[in-house]
C-alpha cells in the first residue's frame, strides 16, 4: 500500500487537470457572467422597485434571506426581468461553487489529514467538479432560453435541461458530504467542508427554485 504522502501526491496530480479544465471553462464563460451582472452591478433609476421584485421572487425559495443577500447587489441589472433573475442566480451559484471547489481541493494537502479524510475530500472535489460542470451547461442553456425567435417546444426543452442540470448539481453537492458521515469523521476537515458545502447547496437550491419559478410562469 502506498504511503500517505505518495497517495496524496499522486491523487492531487490527478485532480489538478480536472480543476484546470473547469477553470478554463469559467474563463471562457466570463463574458456571460458579466452579462449576468456579477462583475458590474450599477445604480438603478428605481432601486426600490427592483429590490421589491427580488424580495417577492425570493419568497418562493427555501432560503429567502440568503437569496435576497446574494441578489440584492444586482437589482439594477435584473430590474423586473425574470430571465435575468434566474441567470444571475445561476451565475452567483457558479462563482461560489467554483470557489468552494478550489478551497476543498486545497485540503488534500492539509497537514496531518487522515487517509480516510483524504479519500472523502477527494470524492467531494470530484462531486463538486461534476456539479460545477452542470452549472456551466445550465448557464449556457439559460442564455439561449432568453433569445427571441425560439419555438415554444424548444423554449420548454431548454428550460427542462436547465432544471435537470441544476438539480443534478445540487445532488452532487449533497453527495459531497456523504463521505463524512459518522462520528469517526468528525474533526476540523469535516467542519470546514460542511460549512462551505452547506452554504453552496443552499445557494444552488435557491437558484433552482428561481429557475422553476421562471418555467412555471412561462
Amino acid at each position: 500500500m502506498p504511503s500517505k504522502l505518495s497517495l496524496k501526491h499522486s491523487t492531487t496530480q490527478t485532480m489538478e487537470p480536472k480543476l484546470t479544465h473547469l477553470c478554463y471553462c469559467l474563463l471562457l464563460f466570463l463574458p456571460l457572467l458579466s452579462q449576468s451582472t456579477i462583475a458590474n452591478p450599477s445604480s438603478s433609476p428605481n432601486p426600490n422597485q427592483s429590490i421589491n421584485f427580488i424580495v417577492s421572487s425570493c419568497r418562493t425559495t427555501r432560503y429567502p434571506k440568503l437569496c435576497i443577500k446574494c441578489l440584492a447587489a444586482f437589482a439594477s441589472k435584473i430590474h423586473h426581468n425574470e430571465n435575468r433573475l434566474a441567470r444571475t442566480a445561476l451565475a452567483v451559484t457558479l462563482v461560489r461553487v467554483r470557489s468552494t471547489t478550489v478551497y476543498v481541493a486545497k485540503l488534500t494537502r492539509a497537514r496531518r489529514i487522515k487517509r480516510r479524510e483524504y479519500l472523502a475530500v477527494k470524492d467531494c472535489v470530484e462531486n463538486l467538479g461534476d456539479g460545477l460542470g452542470m452549472l456551466v451547461q445550465s448557464m449556457r442553456e439559460m442564455k439561449k432560453v432568453g433569445r427571441s425567435g425560439r419555438s415554444r417546444d424548444e423554449f420548454l426543452w431548454r428550460l427542462s435541461n436547465v432544471e435537470t442540470w441544476v438539480s443534478a448539481a445540487l445532488t452532487d453537492e449533497t453527495t459531497c458530504l456523504d463521505g463524512f458521515d459518522g462520528k469517526v469523521m468528525d474533526g476540523v476537515v469535516k467542519s470546514a467542508i460542511r460549512r462551505r458545502v452547506v452554504h453552496v447547496a443552499r445557494v444552488t437550491s435557491n437558484a433552482l427554485a428561481l429557475v422553476n419559478r421562471f418555467a412555471a410562469r412561462h
